[in-house]
């Protein structure tokens, strides 16, 4: 079977995503992340230097939003006398006595904040941190936003413009989750979150462990997301270390994305092989999957992290799948399916290969509907990983079922992709060769049976639904069709007959209900009819087609009765 690797990614694109054509520096000769940088607001004479250093400092984590490039910058007046500059981690302004000023460009490197003098320091001499907290206080001013280190973010000289966190809400894994306010960090939906976690990467100077912590918080509180992009982060900077390979697992398996978060807990223990925590971790992950003796492998490597009733679990799970296989093997179709629901809620939960085998048996019990809502309340992976983490026989297999249903339902355009697919990945897969040919024949019948019945050619499109069923008997679309063409060639007890065919095998076929209330109606078995009606208010109060064929077939029905 083979295992699910997808290719690693080498590099670091978290700066790419947050500064675009910023996201790459060259090397800098000179170290200076600790020399401070002045700049100016003229419109508020607001410093705006030390911005993420304050806010550090307050032990605030607030979260940047960054807007596109900044505006053009304005020029600036330069004094020609010859002045000292000090950098220092808390700069001490000295004042300048009567300059001569003269106007000069920002590029030349030289300013003046409240009447002192300041020199920028160059470009390439700015070590990573230090141009960091540059280019994050560079994209505050262009945004507008406070730079303050307490309250809601706000726009310079605008004190009604605040960002309510309560309302916020974002809804990770499909479930709802209220944002929380983390110090001043202000949650933003989904499409900002990877931005704003990357913001708040930054301004933390890059340390790894400072992510994972920032990470744990999020995972916490339901921000999957968010964790996710704080692991990748950590990771980015520090690839060896187990327990940011470990989290990032669990934000994964959060979101359900199960086979990456099997891919990186095998890393973590690839990492270190003794991690205890990651091996629970995975045992988990192959239990949900239905891999149960790589599950019970890694619970006895998890040490103190698993106990007996892990195993136990695992146990119980591996003798439901025996029997599953018993049962098929006799062809006793009930008891697969009893068997593959013990598994399934046993903790197999996820196991696509389960959740086919009882996809499988329902079919062959004729109980498509139940077929069909098998597989949508299944686990729902893309065909790429299955095909990575189960290997192309085992995934074809898996498509055969799912061609099979997709055919059974009506969709036939579905279950013609599945099948070829299936059969690429298997040329030597009989079964499925044989629901090709199945499924090109069914669906060429049903094309050629509709241009018929367009056409007003009845009989013609009643020859073309037969020959269809002839290759699939138990296609409730190819009899729904079919009885349309008796119901215009006056032949009711037929068309009703192939309607309650058609919805024994899908009971919440409402076209064939309909057609066989109407056909019921026609043959003038009003009790019927009125039955199938009553069924189809319940479910459609609002047809007014089912509403006029109740009233008409009560009102016949009265009408006999008197006489």
């Amino acid at each position: 079977m083979a295992e699910y690797s997808p290719v690693k990614r080498s590099g670091c694109g978290i700066f790419s995503a947050v500064f675009g054509k910023h996201g790459l520096w060259p090397r800098r000769s000179t170290s200076t992340g600790s020399l401070h940088i002045i700049k100016e607001d003229n419109k508020n004479n607001v410093n705006t230097s030390n911005t993420c250093t304050e806010r550090r400092r307050s032990g605030s984590d607030e979260a940047a939003f960054f807007g596109p490039e900044g505006r053009p910058q304005k020029p600036i007046t330069k004094l020609t006398p010859k002045v000292t500059a000090v950098y220092q981690q808390n700069p001490v302004r000295k004042p300048v006595e009567k300059p001569t000023r003269t106007t000069t460009t920002a590029a030349q490197g030289h300013g003046i904040v409240n009447g002192n003098i300041y020199l920028k320091v160059p470009k390439e001499s700015i070590s990573l941190s230090g141009e960091l907290e540059s280019m994050i206080a560079d994209h505050q001013k262009t945004r507008g936003m406070i730079y303050g280190n307490q309250g809601n973010l706000r726009q310079p000289g605008n004190t009604t413009n605040t960002i309510n966190a309560k309302d916020d809400v974002s809804k990770p894994n499909g479930k709802l989750y209220p944002n929380t306010v983390m110090g001043n960090v202000v949650k933003k939906p989904v499409e900002e979150k990877k931005s704003a976690s990357l913001c708040r990467a930054l301004s933390t100077r890059m340390d790894p462990e400072t992510l994972k912590f920032m990470g744990n918080e999020d995972y916490k509180n339901g921000n999957f997301e968010e964790a996710l992009a704080l692991y990748d982060a950590a990771i980015a900077i520090d690839p060896n270390k187990s327990a940011y390979r470990s989290n990032k697992s669990a934000a994964l398996a959060a979101l359900g994305r199960l086979f990456e978060a099997v891919f990186e807990c095998r890393e973590a223990i690839t990492i270190e092989p003794h991690y205890h925590r990651a091996h629970h971790r995975l045992a988990n992950l192959y239990l949900r999957l239905g891999d149960v003796e790589k599950a019970i492998y890694h619970y006895q490597h998890a040490g103190l992290e698993a106990d007996k009733d892990d195993i136990a679990k695992a146990r119980n799970i591996q003798t439901h799948l025996n029997k599953c296989t018993e049962a098929k093997r006799r062809r006793d179709w009930n008891s697969l399916v009893k068997e593959t629901d013990s598994a399934i809620n046993g903790g197999a939960d996820s196991a696509p290969q389960i959740f086919a085998l009882k996809a499988e048996a329902l079919l062959k019990l004729h109980r498509h509907q139940d077929a069909d809502e098998t597989l949508l309340g299944g686990p729902n992976f893309d065909v790429d990983d299955l095909n990575k983490y189960y290997g192309p026989i085992g995934n074809a297999n898996l498509l055969v079922v799912r061609a099979q249903v997709d055919m059974a339902a009506g969709r036939f355009d579905e279950a013609l992709e599945a099948i070829q697919r299936a059969v690429k990945l298997d040329p030597s897969n009989k079964e499925a060769s044989s629901v090709m040919r199945k499924a090109r024949a069914v669906a060429v019948a049903r094309s050629n049976g509709n241009e018929h019945f367009k056409a007003s050619k009845f009989s013609e499109a009643c020859a073309a639904y037969v020959e269809g069923l002839e290759h699939d008997p138990h296609n409730s679309i190819l009899l729904c069709n079919r009885a349309a063409c008796w119901s215009k060639l006056g032949h009711f007890e037929k068309a009703v007959d192939d309607c309650t065919h058609a919805l024994h095998l899908r009971p919440a076929y409402t076209k064939a209900r309909l057609r066989r209330a109407d056909c019921n109606s026609k043959f003038k078995k009003w009790e019927a009819s009125i039955q199938d009606y009553t069924i189809l208010l319940r479910e459609t109060p609002d047809n007014e087609e089912v509403k006029r064929g109740f009233s008409e077939a009560q009102m016949q029905l009265k009408k006999h009765e008197v006489v």
